[in-house]
């Protein structure tokens, strides 16, 4: 038994948060149909290289971002700029529970698959809306992506090494940040109106904005401001409300060291050999860490410079301190913890080879994740859903193909 079993989920998406939030719920057992452009498809199809190698060593159309983010769906290709595949929309919705869009404010309204009008077709239908900015305020038909929602956002505020600093100035976030947590925040929502949809019936709009869910998840920053009245800024690596917990210095390279309480911090002076750090009235406890922090990092920095990374963090597992190596992606993958928590897993792809890709971090005693497929090629499924879901003939769709509405395999 899959968790979202007999949960059919219509995918207007793009790019990365609304295919992010539709692949969550593919791994939770959910039908995702995702509509695309025939020909063209996803705009991630093209964002290479690198691109998945075919059997041949040559490259393929899928580019490695879209296949990060669009696995266990089916694809189809429909053109709904024409009326008849509007009509297929519209017709394909009516049988499904949800639908995720990521078009500008008012974008889908002209081709009557705005939530007023599907609604009117299927009022349980539980319909997301993600837009940069929402469907309200001065900023609502601005298009929003996720570098410019973290600045205007205050990500890029409080990212990076102080201005005046090596290196110092506003800095992005490795990752789409905001684009997956926004996925996040999705599939979470749509979750909670399924519920309410089984309770009574009815659907709902969900209302979800890339600057709304940056705002919210600023967290502790956002507090540190609303209550304490002073505004954060960049530390680089360093934590705005804990000392020390930050990247340290090594004989040989870089460690993360991250002392949360002053327990760990009198074990760390113990390992470093300056137990007199910890009865010091400067740094006994975090809050006079924090008010003395430049002396007290400068020290340990002193004193960390003296040996190797790796004989830093094995002294300081053996004494209970909380510290990690600053790996590259290839570590991570070679790390002990994740080999044996199986996050690499291999999929079968329609090329006939396999895609490698990273598991649902989620873990389910009773049902657990079944993964079946990875990310489909453009229109892969073109035929078989609307034979499924639509009960429409060859015949129809061999004129529909005609018509130029249809892509793929149709």
């Amino acid at each position: 038994m899959k968790l979202l079993e007999g949960i059919r989920v219509l995918d207007l998406s793009r790019i990365l948060a609304g295919p992010w939030a539709t692949q969550v719920l593919a791994d939770f057992g959910a039908d995702v149909i995702k509509v695309e452009r025939p020909g063209v498809g996803d705009d991630t199809r093209g964002w290479g290289p690198p691109f998945l190698k075919d059997a041949e060593g040559n490259d393929t159309t899928e580019s490695a971002y879209y296949l990060c983010a669009n696995r266990g769906k089916r694809s189809v290709a429909i053109d709904f700029t024409l009326p008849q595949g509007q009509a297929l929309i519209r017709a394909l919705a009516a049988r499904c529970q949800v639908l995720v869009e990521n078009y500008k404010v008012g974008g889908l309204a002209k081709y009557g698959l705005d939530y007023a009008s599907l609604r009117a077709l299927n009022p349980a239908l539980v319909y997301c809306s993600i837009t940069g900015y929402g469907q309200d305020g001065p900023y609502a038909r601005r298009a929003g992506y996720d570098a410019a929602i973290q600045a205007i956002g205050g990500l890029m505020s409080v990212t990076g090494e102080p201005d005046g600093a090596p290196g110092g100035g506003p800095q992005k976030v490795g990752v789409a940040a905001t684009d997956l947590m926004t996925g996040m925040y999705a599939a979470t929502a749509i979750l909670a109106a399924l519920r309410h949809a089984e309770r009574t019936g009815q659907g709902q709009q969900i209302d979800l904005a890339l600057l709304d869910t940056q705002v919210a998840w600023l967290a502790n920053q956002a507090s540190n401001w609303l209550v304490g009245g002073q505004v954060p800024g960049r530390q680089g690596t360093a934590h705005p409300n804990i000392v020390p917990y930050q990247v340290m210095p090594a004989a040989d390279g870089h460690f993360m060291l991250a002392v949360g309480n002053d327990a760990q911090f009198a074990r760390l002076c113990e390992v470093i050999g300056e137990p007199w750090l910890a009865a010091d009235a400067r740094y006994a406890t975090n809050n006079g860490r924090v008010a003395h922090r430049a002396g007290l990092v400068s020290l340990l920095q002193q004193r960390l410079r003296t040996r190797p990374a790796a004989e830093w963090l094995e002294r300081l597992e053996q004494a209970v301190v909380p510290a990690s190596p600053v790996n590259r992606i290839d570590q991570v993958f070679d790390d002990a913890q994740v080999r044996a928590r199986g996050l690499r897993i291999d999929l079968p792809h329609a090329s006939g080879g396999t895609v490698p890709a990273v598991r649902n971090p989620l873990r389910f005693s009773a049902t657990p994740l079944q993964y079946r497929q990875a990310a489909p090629v453009l229109g892969q499924h073109t035929t078989q859903v609307l034979e499924e879901v639509l009960s429409l003939d060859a015949d129809r769709l061999q004129e529909l193909q005609a018509a130029r509405v249809l892509g793929g395999a149709a």
